[in-house]
Parts: structure tokens; sequence; C-alpha cells
């Protein structure tokens, strides 16, 4: 019966007020980043809820705001607002500069109704893709939201009608000019929501109808639609290609929607995505791209490993991504005590976790070399906060883990692993596939099959003018990797969403590695220090199986039998 509690998380630390004026501007930054309402001079950024992707937007503003580069192993270090600012005065000026806006007379199609841009070097292999071979649905991505309460119509059209004119990116399609990848940015596009009634029954039905190919050629990339259930209730679907956006705009757009719908005056925007793109191809002429180049490169020289995951069928020869998911969640216990192993060793849940994964892949492949895809913001300039588009790039995390080294010390492995590829992460990956010369293997991704992501970041439910939107759960029936291991934490515990090849794996071997991994996490929660030859991941029904299976000795079989073959059968009978 008690209220919310109001204001900040208590981590147990007295509040002192910030004094100075750099002190009360770090302070004030730190607030925006976490989304809190106050952080004393001592507050711990990570004990607030920080994360490094949230340190990774802290670095940039306080490169806009003071003036200076400071690295993300310096947040880590001194993750209070006191030792930010001792590492800023330390710090050598490095001007921040604002991105450009591109000037539209000098990229102006003859007709004058569109202009012609460079791509971004995440468009760039998607487009690229694309041509090689249709992606269906695999790159859409969708999202579907109940609203209940009464709605109107025309207001919620408009709101589409206003983002589509506020992100030009929303308005840009793809073409080959020259035998290079360009966006054609519209100035008007004929975009309309359609609309629908259906029962409540027929939901996943219209759902899967709504989700179809996008032609790359022809804008808007973008599509609504609201589907009436009842009175009082509707489903809000909209969909748009990876190509112009990513998991950061597609929040970005609902908060905006939902602002439109509201009646609110949303801020000019400063810059379009055409105009980062122009940033980057820049960006990546500097000495500063040239020493990210090289730090990825020592990180994958020598022999590549391939993942070798035992497979429930052949792989096909092209990849078709076909997927499903399951879905489990640990107990909020569990997860307090993995905050509690991330707080005492100086990581980060995400950090935790990525580690554990790596420990899975290391007991089902025997492999003592791994690489494990995850995805970062991409959003490294201030300019791009709440920019709709296509910023997200892949960073390729490449971990040694051996069974003679205890949990801790490969977490901090893992730990500065991820910190360097962080402060490495400008460097696109679509441009290390290029410096490797990966021979291509339309079976499966470069570099690596399986992706980790930690979700710190959704949609929302809200309520606005008599609306409540609520997030619809539905099956896409897609997967763009063989696993990906998707964890979000919710306000207690921590729920996973694992998505599969329905082409390699089948259900219940999905089934098997989500129990194994969550006994993984139950032992490096009990015991940090643990050798990781020791991680038990079996389950107890599993071990039970395996027992009286080869007990059960008792068979008949003809005396020209070998003992070799005997043995075989029982491992064939055993689950």
């Amino acid at each position: 019966a008690l209220p919310e509690p109001a204001g900040n998380v208590n981590t147990g630390v007295e509040y002192v007020e910030p004094v100075s004026e750099d002190e009360k501007k770090l302070a004030h930054i730190l607030q925006n980043v976490l989304e809190c309402d106050r952080v004393g001079l001592n507050d711990n950024f990570f004990e607030l809820g920080g994360h490094s992707l949230k340190a990774a937007a802290l670095v940039s503003k306080i490169h806009k705001e003071f003036d200076v580069q400071i690295s993300l192993g310096e947040i880590f270090k001194a993750p209070t607002v006191k030792g930010i600012i001792e590492n800023i005065r330390k710090s050598e000026r490095d001007i921040y500069s604002s991105i450009v806006p591109l000037e539209e007379k000098d990229y102006m199609d003859l007709s004058g109704e569109f202009c012609v841009y460079p791509v971004s070097s995440a468009q760039k292999r998607i487009f690229i893709l694309e041509r090689m071979g249709s992606l269906g649905t695999a790159y859409n991505l969708p999202g579907i939201m109940t609203v209940e309460g009464r709605i109107n119509k025309a207001a919620f059209e408009n709101a589409f009608v206003q983002l589509v004119k506020r992100h030009e990116t929303l308005r840009t399609s793809f073409d080959f000019i020259n035998g290079e990848p360009v966006q054609k940015v519209y100035k008007n596009v004929d975009f309309s929501m359609s609309f629908d009634e259906a029962s409540q029954d027929c939901a996943e039905e219209i759902i899967k109808e709504f989700i179809k190919g996008f032609d790359l050629g022809t804008a808007p990339l973008f599509r609504a639609k609201l589907v009436k259930i009842s009175e009082e209730k509707h489903l809000l679907m909209f969909d748009m290609h990876h190509i112009i956006s990513d998991g950061v705009s597609t929040v970005i757009l609902v908060k905006e929607f939902i602002e439109l719908y509201r009646g609110a005056d949303l801020p000019e925007l400063n810059v379009q995505y055409r105009d980062y793109a122009a940033w980057q191809n820049k960006l990546f002429e500097t000495d500063i791209i040239r020493g990210q180049q090289k730090y990825w490169k020592e990180v994958f020289t020598g022999e590549i490993p391939v993942l070798n995951m035992p497979q429930d069928y052949p792989r096909p020869t092209m990849q078709s991504y076909k997927g499903d998911k399951i879905t489990f969640d640990i107990s909020g216990e569990l997860a307090e005590n993995l905050r509690s192993v991330a707080a005492n060793t100086g990581t980060t849940m995400y950090m935790v976790l990525l580690a554990a994964y790596n420990i899975l892949l290391h007991r089902y492949t025997g492999q003592e070399d791994i690489i494990v895809g995850s995805p970062t913001a991409g959003r490294p300039h201030a300019d791009l906060e709440n920019l709709a588009g296509m910023f997200v790039n892949t960073l390729a995390l490449r971990n040694y883990i051996s069974g003679g080294k205890n949990f801790r010390y490969f977490l901090d492995e893992v730990k500065n692993n991820v910190l360097k590829a962080l402060e490495n992460q400008d460097y696109q990956f679509e441009k290390l596939i290029d410096d490797l010369e990966l021979k291509r293997d339309l079976s499966r991704n470069p570099l690596f099959d399986t992706l980790f992501v930690l979700q710190n970041m959704g949609i929302p439910e809200t309520d606005v003018n008599g609306l409540k939107f609520i997030p619809f759960e539905f099956k896409n029936g897609v997967s763009k990797f063989d696993i990906t291991l998707e964890a979000v934490e919710m306000s207690e515990s921590i729920r996973f969403n694992l998505e599969y090849c329905t082409d390699l794996f089948k259900r219940e071997t999905m089934e098997s590695l989500a129990k194994h991994f969550e006994k993984i996490l139950e032992h490096i929660a009990k015991n940090p220090d643990i050798e990781i030859s020791r991680i038990e991941m079996m389950t107890e029904d599993e071990q039970k199986q395996i027992l009286s299976g080869f007990n059960d000795t008792k068979c008949e079989y003809p005396r020209e039998k070998t003992i070799s073959r005997v043995f075989e059968e029982q491992v064939e009978k055993t689950p």
C-alpha cells in the first residue's frame, strides 16, 4: 500500500551536494543519462543504474560539455562525480565539433523531388545483402502495441504523418548510381495509416499478414496499421526496414508518436541521418579510425575460429533466417546475487552474463577461442541522441576460455575486452569484414554465428489522454543468427529471450540449453571464484537419467556382440 518511492535508488552512500560549477554541470549530465532526480558527489554511476552503454553515452556528453575526451576505462575506475571531474581536469583539451548539416542544393536531383546522398557503412552492408539474395522479412523491425481506451483515428494518423515529416529516414529509398549504393531522401512521400477490424482471436494472423518484405527502391520503408478489436481496444502495428532504423530508433519513434498524439510540440532536429552518413564517411579518413582499425586487426590475427555447435539438422547451403524463440526467467534472488557479483568485481550485469554465455558455448563445443557478436548503440556523437536511423554497430568480441581459469579471472578478461571494444566501436563491423578478407559463406553470417544482447531500453507501457499503450508480444518467426541470447533486466528478475534458427535446432534442444545456462548462472552467483571446469551445467533430472541409463545393464544380446557395441547401444538409449 506504500506509494512508489520518488527520486533515486538508495545506494547507502550519504548524499554530498556538488559545489563547484563543473561538479554541478557533471551531476546534471549524470542525472540526464541515468534518468534520475539527484546525483551526489560520491554516488557511484553503476550503483545508480549505469551500465557500459550508458557509460559510452556519458563519455559523449562529457566531450560536448567539457571539450575533453575521457575513456570508458576511466569511468569504470572512478565512477563518481568527484572521480570523473578529476579525470576531466587532467585531460587534454579536445574541442567538440557539431555534425554539420549538408546543403540540400548540392545533392538535389534534377526533378527536385529528392536529394541523393552517400549511405552509411551499415546501410551499405544491408543493401548489398538484399541485392545478393532476398532477405524476406529478416531485416524488418516490427512493433505491435495494444491500445486501451477510446482513440481519435485522425489524431493517430496525423501523428504518424508528423513523424514522417520530422525524420528524413522515413522518407528514404535506396539505389545504385555509378556502381555505388546511395540513399534518396524525398521531400514528400505518399504515407497513410491503414485501418481494419477483427476479433482478438485473429490478432496473430493479422500481424503475420502485416509483416511483409519491403522494396528498398521505394519510399517509405515504413508502414503502420490500426486494427479495431472493440470500441475500447485496438492493435497499433508499425513496421520498418532495418536499413532506416534500429532498436533505439524504434523507442525514439514510439515516444515521439505518443507526444505528437498528445498534441505536444517537439523541438527541431538539428541534423538528419544523411548528415551523420556524410560525417561518418569523413571520420573513416582520420587517424582516429586508423588507430581503431589497427586494434581490430590485432584482435583477429591468426586463425579465426568457427563455432562448432552440435546441430540437430545439417546446415542448409543458403541461410534461411527461419527462426523461433523461447522465453525464460531467472528468479529475483538469482538476479540479485548476479548484481552483487557485478558490483563486487567492478563489472556490469552485461559483462557477467556475457562471460557466462561464453562458458556455455565452451561447454557445448569444447572450444577455447570463441567469438560472440554484440550490438552497440553506435551513437558516438551527442548530436545523434534523438535521431532515428540505422546507427547500431556490431562488436565481434573474441575471448579465450579454458577450464583451468576461475570465473573471476575470466570475467576480468571479458571486462577488459568489452571496454577496449567499446573504445574502438567507431570502426564499423562491415569494414572489419572487408579487412579480414573472409571467404563468403552463404550458409552463415561472417565472423560469428551467435549474438548476445542485454536490453536496457525497451518500449515502455504508457498512459496518455485516457489511452493505455501496452507492448504486445508476438512471434516473428525470424532468426538472423544461429542463436541469439537476449537478456532483459526487469524490476526484480531477468528475462531471457533465446532466438534460434529452426533449420539447425529443435525446440527441445534450445530448452535444454536454456536450463544449462541457468545452472551456470547459479554456480557463478554462488561462488565467483569457482574454477570453470568445476561449473556443472547439467540439471538433476539429466544426471539421474544418465546414471539410471548407464546402470541399467540388464539386456539380452547375442554372444558375438562386442563390449564396445553394448556400450554404444546404452549411449543411444540415453536421452
